[in-house]
């Protein structure tokens, strides 16, 4: 049995946005029959990239996240469509139909994603297909996956535990985008940000940068520890929402310094300094 599916780290992404041009030029203006009608020139995004923005200055993070159509193993979209316009093939692909689907808008707002288009001049709803008119053709990876400069996105069968994908997979923590939607996708992904608590450790009568100093989080049954970098900064990431934790900042020879915190944003301790 073969099921295809995409791996997208986070932490390695760029934002170079070379995944959504290769498939703009994969699309845009190409009719593939039987897979595809062509994409429009506006409107459409099949390879989504989110821009999250976290934390705030001096400390400040960014991060991109593809999101192209997730492949649900329990598709809404599927459910929604008449007539089978919308299918899963064996390999795991799910695909729009592009002539039974057509006149079909309840297709788009199936898709808790928001990740299917409506092509309003051709009455059809649209969507990312993993590139499989190229992958029947006998490519080994659709366009966004081959196109990615620094390997954020990793390709593959994952029932095959050699491929790649299945490597990856055993080496990492994988999670699905939006769990809370319960659809099976078979887009995974590494290093999906969550709440930030950061700071930055001031000793008093140092003239050097705190580095190096404890700093303990601990809330939820659960205790983290960290110690300040080269500018005496740290940060606590991929944190729940609306969690209460206890930032606890030691070091030998000063007072220590605990605060109360609550992640119902991200939270910056601002300059913590440490007295004799």
């Amino acid at each position: 049995m073969t099921r295809l599916g995409l791996l997208i780290d986070v932490t390695r992404c760029s934002g170079c946005y070379n995944c959504f041009l290769a498939c703009r030029d994969e699309h845009y203006g190409n009719d593939y029959p039987g897979y595809s009608a062509a994409q429009p020139l506006y409107g459409q995004f099949w390879m989504q990239i989110k821009e999250v923005e976290r934390g705030k200055f001096p400390r400040p993070r960014l991060d991109y996240i593809a999101v192209p159509c997730q492949h649900c193993q329990n598709a809404p979209c599927i459910d929604a469509a008449k007539d089978g316009a919308v299918y899963r093939r064996a390999d795991g692909i799910v695909m729009i139909d592009p002539e039974k689907a057509k006149g079909q808008d309840q297709i788009v707002a199936s898709c808790p994603y928001r990740v299917i288009y409506w092509n309003a001049d051709l009455q059809l709803p649209q969507k990312c297909g993993l590139c499989a008119q190229r992958l029947d053709q006998g490519d080994k990876q659709p366009r966004c996956a081959e196109a990615c400069p620094t390997g954020a996105m990793v390709f593959g069968d994952l029932d095959d535990p050699a491929s790649e994908i299945s490597l990856r997979l055993q080496e990492v923590e994988a999670e699905t985008f939006h769990p809370e939607y319960e659809t099976g996708p078979l887009v995974q992904y590494v290093g999906l940000p969550g709440r930030m608590v950061a700071g930055e450790v001031v000793l008093e009568g140092s003239d050097v940068c705190a580095e190096g100093v404890k700093v303990t989080l601990e809330g939820g049954g659960e205790t983290c520890e960290t110690t300040t970098g080269a500018y005496g900064d740290f940060a606590f990431e991929k944190l729940p929402n609306a969690a209460a934790y206890t930032v606890t900042v030691a070091h030998e020879g000063y007072a220590p310094q605990s605060f109360a915190v609550k992640t119902h944003t991200d939270v910056d301790l601002g300059e913590v300094v440490l007295t004799k």
